[in-house]
């Protein structure tokens, strides 16, 4: 029996039935008879527990202590009794839990408890028995292990990710995500694929809605610090939740309320890299307020994922602040206010060729190292600094005993710039960048969000809305500097002229002979051209010059939604409609039902669910002006037709919809483990990817036909036994996408024909384990992370759909495309010869298809190469990460010091995450990375 079953007031049974509502503001789970003021949480994914400790002759137990935990989660708070025997804790995230009261002199009372709302529980008073204490709080049947619901989900809390040996200190929140959660692809610089989507993710921050990118090559995520407890929902989105769904990650941040004296840490850590950070957390507050701060910054010389192994030219860093207030204004109205803000600024990593210079010293123009305008050109230098605002206040208002209202407003604003090289001839980067650019682009989310929850008998409604407009501004300034781009002569044997001095066709004399494709447009943008254009080109300026492109766009969407979770005995029923109005480039709306079954089978610890949601697929907002209105420009139609070969597609960005289906279950065996596990079908028409402008880094979304994405997740989870737990996820998600592309700048020349886009993963696993023997000892926690491999990008092969060279034939690979670099990027061997950063293959570019292969990557065999069943992969990969560390060195009670150290890659594995991906190039996953922490906490 449950403790909220134990209630005191008549009816609260039926209310407090095992169920989940995984809604962001929340319906009232428990009810109180002799008092009708009580306080609520703010937050939209977190409640507050309360009771009081007594003796057997009813009086208040003065400092007892009470402990809500969940051994799955690893979530654990605590609470002391005032003179009224009375406690509370707060800002506890939904799940399911134990409650224990323990005093000296007397048995420790145990209780199950579920949170599933905002609106506080009100818990049963606890009657210490005499007798003695126990000290811990263990899971005693299977039951505590599931949750019936029809929503997949994974519950992470700070007792795990504490502990959790996480790569990326600038986006942990997303590395968080990839180790912990099933159905997650990893890729680099903290991007990670949801479900085999490119990045349809969405965050619900206190139920802030956050659905454009957060890997940190596009904004600033907000600090792990700051984060209590997440939940990943894996499973088909309730109707609360819209805009981008493959994967929905609910977070709910820490607070200060209550907390009396202020507790907080000090933290600072080194590494190799030239890595630091310092960090300061603090909470503090009273009964009726509180206040969390978490200020940090690092900086290190291996800020991103480079295009090599070695690290260069990769200097970044990183500072933020977070705080979040919550007031009590009564027994019935809160107040919560959320303030963020961060900063990033980073290096470009180069490769041997960028770093080199490469391009201008005979590997396209034999200049010497000169550029066209006779200076020296010198190593890549181009940056990106990212700067995060964001602002959220909430209030909560409790209607009677079974209603609470929320009303919100949040303003988030990225501002991205990217510099480029201060000699733009510097940015040529052969294959890979003909352009030097550099951009300004700002996007702004504002909104506002209200919902009404209505718990009742059987019933737990919602009933919400919420309005986002968005304000995109893009600046760019492009100009080329590939000398054979665009070149207004070719030599005798057909090859593009380089020369810097001739801007017009009647000046191709002798050997040279005018080029049929060169295009005049273009020739004004062309900054290898150092002499006077010719009038007739029409150009704005004399001489040629960087092409400015500025957009502008206001995304305003609506949502309403309503939802109910009906609970009869062992069923619960999950039922909702959401609509949405999307009105910015393109217009669209859709109504969208989703709904869930789940049945829990007592006697056997298992549940068993099926779900079904309509989503609406917005594009994303990065770039979404230049991808929708570009080809509107002659510059950039000139430019992307000429760099595809075929012609611009003129057609905006509009949103898509999805039918997806979940089938899955939960089966606890015993107290010692519970699985999770399901299949996934996705159809979605209308499905997003990324492309790039030109050939730079500056990326936008594009739009194909449709996309079929079946898959399944699993997830194994060993709760806390005797100071060892462990979890493993594994899953394999199909990402079939269909031509043509109906929309955005261009990809691929048009057609009807399926393929395995670059998100496309076969299996990936991550298994970690964590003991501590007792809380007084130093604990260890492992990682092991598997990864099949990602679909590589234009990786040659003999034979099938393969990117082959000229001279390539079904038993001939011609590798004269890839510079010797990328060749070595790629560990591309003919026979005993392996490519260096300056020596091919092959002098030729030729390999015989028996004799060729690759250290990196999974290439098919001459043949068999198919872009639907065998495409190119990156070589399966397996990651070894080591944290071990003491909470309490010196044994104190109030003030500790604790110290950890962290392998990142223990074994220095050399791998990719990509290859020649059409979004991001070349990344290689970390060295082996050391770091130790030292912390004071107090």
């Amino acid at each position: 029996m449950s403790f909220g079953e134990k209630s005191i007031c008549p009816g609260i049974r039926a209310i407090l039935r095992p169920r989940r509502s995984t809604l962001a503001a929340c319906a009232l789970l428990g009810v109180v008879c002799a008092s009708p003021a009580f306080s609520q949480s703010a937050s939209a994914s977190s409640g507050t527990v309360s009771g009081s400790v007594l003796d057997p002759s009813g009086a208040a137990i003065v400092g007892a202590m009470v402990q809500i935990q969940n051994a799955v989660s690893h979530y654990t708070q605590t609470a002391v009794t005032d003179s009224q025997g009375k406690y509370q804790l707060s800002n506890v995230p939904f799940n399911n839990y134990h409650l224990s009261a323990a005093a000296p002199g007397f048995q420790t009372g145990m209780e199950d408890v579920q949170v599933r709302s905002s609106v506080p529980v009100v818990a049963m008073t606890f009657s210490l028995k005499l007798g003695t204490s126990t000290t811990s709080v263990t899971v005693e049947t299977s039951a505590d292990l599931i949750e019936t619901e029809s929503t997949t989900h994974t519950d992470i809390d700070r007792g795990l990710f504490d502990k959790l040996p996480v790569e990326s200190q600038s986006s942990s929140l997303s590395s968080l995500v990839t180790l912990a959660s099933p159905g997650i692809s990893a890729d680099s610089n903290g991007l990670f694929h949801g479900l085999g989507d490119h990045a349809s993710n969405s965050f619900s921050v206190d139920g802030q809605p956050i659905t454009d990118q957060q890997s940190k090559v596009f904004s600033n995520q907000i600090p792990l610090d700051a984060v209590q407890s997440m939940e990943v929902i894996e499973g088909a989105p309730p109707a609360e939740y819209g805009d981008k769904t493959s994967v929905v990650i609910n977070v709910t941040t820490r607070s200060g309320l209550g907390v009396s004296p202020a507790h907080g840490d000090i933290t600072a850590s080194f590494g190799n890299f030239g890595t630091y950070n310092a960090g300061l957390n603090l909470a503090y507050g009273g009964p009726n307020w509180g206040n969390f701060v978490s200020i940090n910054g690092m900086n290190t010389e291996r800020f991103l994922d480079g295009p090599e192994f070695a690290v260069m030219h990769d200097h970044g860093n990183q500072e933020n602040i977070f705080d979040r207030l919550d007031l009590k204004l009564s027994g019935r109205d809160t107040i919560t206010l959320n303030v963020g803000y961060t900063r990033s600024w980073f290096q470009n990593p180069n490769s041997f060729d960028s770093q080199s210079a490469t391009a201008w010293s005979g590997v396209i123009a034999d200049n010497g190292g000169l550029g066209p305008n006779g200076l020296p050109v010198g190593p890549t230098d181009q940056r990106s600094k990212i700067r995060t605002y964001n602002i959220a206040p909430t209030w909560s208002h409790l209607l009677g005993s079974s209603s609470l209202f929320t009303f919100g407003g949040f303003a988030r604003q990225d501002q991205y710039n990217y510099y480029p090289s201060n000699n733009p001839f510097a940015d040529f980067v052969p294959d890979l960048q003909n352009e030097s650019i550099g951009q300004h682009r700002t996007l702004t989310n504002l909104g506002l969000r209200t919902s009404l929850s209505y718990v009742k008998g059987i019933h737990n409604l919602k009933a919400g809305a919420t309005y986002e407009d968005t304000l995109i501004t893009e600046r760019d300034s492009l100009g080329i500097v590939d000398p054979t781009l665009n070149a207004v002569c070719l030599n005798s044997d057909g090859s593009p002229f380089t020369g810097a001095g001739i801007t017009t066709a009647s000046q191709c004399a002798g050997s040279l002979a005018p080029n049929p494709d060169f295009n005049p447009v273009l020739g004004c943008i062309d900054l290898t051209r150092t002499a006077s254009l010719p009038v007739s080109d029409g150009c704005p300026n004399s001489t040629s010059a960087a092409y400015r492109f500025n957009g502008h766009a206001n995304i305003r969407e609506i949502a309403l939604y309503l939802q109910d979770t009906i609970t009869v005995r062992n069923w619960s029923f999950n039922l909702g409609i959401r609509g949405d109005i999307y009105s910015g480039i393109t217009k669209a709306s859709q109504a969208e039902p989703r709904m869930g079954i789940a049945y829990n089978i007592k006697r056997t610890g298992t549940v068993l669910r099926v779900s079904y949601a309509r989503t609406f697929e917005t594009p994303f907002n990065e770039n979404l002006v230049l991808s929708s209105l570009g080809c509107n420009d002659s510059v950039i139609n000139a430019l992307m037709s000429t760099v595809q070969g075929y012609p611009c597609i003129t057609t905006p960005l509009s949103p898509g919809w999805r039918n997806e289906f979940h089938a899955g279950f939960q089966q606890a065996f015993g107290r010692y483990l519970v699985i999770d596990a399901e299949y996934i079908w996705k159809y979605t028409h209308g499905a997003y990817d990324f492309s790039v402008l030109g050939n730079t880094p500056i990326t936008f979304p594009i739009e194909w036909h449709n996309s079929k994405i079946p898959g399944y997740a699993i997830r194994a989870s060993v709760p806390n036994i005797h100071g060892f737990s462990a979890f493993v996820v594994m899953s394999s998600v199909a990402a079939r996408f269909f031509t043509p592309q109906i929309s955005g700048i261009g990809a691929v020349p048009a057609g009807s024909s399926v393929f395995r886009i670059d998100h496309d993963e076969i299996f990936n696993s991550t298994a970690h384990l964590q003991y501590q023997p007792k809380p007084t000892l130093p604990w260890i926690g492992f990682n092991w992370r598997f990864d099949s491999g990602l679909v590589a990008g234009a990786v040659p092969c003999a034979g099938g759909n393969c990117a082959n060279g000229p001279n390539g034939t079904d038993s001939i690979v011609d590798v004269s495309g890839l510079t010797p670099d990328q060749q070595y990027e790629a560990g591309l061997y003919c026979g005993s010869v392996h490519a260096t950063p300056s020596i091919p293959i092959s002098p030729t570019g030729l390999c015989a298809a028996s004799q060729y292969g690759s250290t990196l990557l999974k290439i098919p065999a001459a043949g068999t190469e198919d872009d639907d069943h065998n495409p190119p992969r990156i070589a399966s990969r397996n990651l070894f990460d080591v944290s071990v560390g003491d909470d309490n060195l010196f044994h104190k009670d109030k003030h500790k010091w604790s110290l950890r150290f962290t392998i990142v890659n223990l074994t220095n594995k050399v791998a990719l995450y990509n290859f020649l991906s059409t979004f991001s190039g070349t990344h290689f996953v970390s060295p082996r990375t050391y770091t130790a922490t030292l912390g004071y906490h107090f």
